[in-house]
């Protein structure tokens, strides 16, 4: 009878226990898929020896290094699997991210950089995503802050390439580490 009664007690102490690893799991599962997670980044190297490529509006390709950085956020970004790629409409962002678009088959999403409070807020409707957004050296950071509702960076130098941001949301807490790659 003693023994009958321990191998009961331990049946419903593992019982429970397995009870208590599939709770928890679920919980686990379910805040996880309520987290957002933005990534953010600025275009590869652009070739400004091209006429005008300084300009404010110039519009020109990545150079030899920019197009291999783009290839090398395949490595970067190897344990993220991106839900929505977005990039402005020009050429130096949407080829920074194309490599990434077509590894996972994504369609490039062109977005207005002139209203980055409203695709903030695009951005954090989207729960439970993985999200790259590529943009330029000052809306880049001003897009972090706008998610992060603070001014904490300000904008990349001109020659700087090498830096990402990387947002959470989950809920109400927001999250950001800046990585360089």
């Amino acid at each position: 009878m003693a023994l009958y009664l321990i191998t009961l007690t331990c049946l419903k102490n593992n019982l429970m226990k397995y009870f208590l690893v599939i709770v928890f799991t679920a919980f686990v599962a379910l805040v996880k898929a309520q987290t957002t997670t933005i990534i953010l980044l600025r275009h590869a190297e652009k070739d400004t020896s091209l006429p005008n490529a300084t300009m404010m509006k110039a519009d020109p390709p990545l150079t030899k290094a920019g197009e291999e950085r783009a290839v090398r956020l395949l490595t970067v970004l190897k344990d993220y699997k991106p839900d929505i790629i977005y990039s402005t409409n020009y050429i130096r962002t949407k080829a920074t991210v194309t490599p990434l678009a077509q590894k996972f088959a994504k369609d490039v999403v062109v977005y207005n950089p002139n209203d980055l409070v409203k695709f903030a807020e695009e951005l954090r409707v989207q729960k439970g995503k993985t999200i790259v957004v590529a943009g330029h050296s000052n809306t880049t950071p001003a897009l972090v802050n706008t998610l992060l509702k603070e001014k904490k960076y300000e904008s990349l130098p001109d020659s700087v390439y090498n830096k990402f941001w990387i947002v959470t949301i989950n809920g109400d807490v927001v999250t950001d580490r800046i990585i360089e790659y």
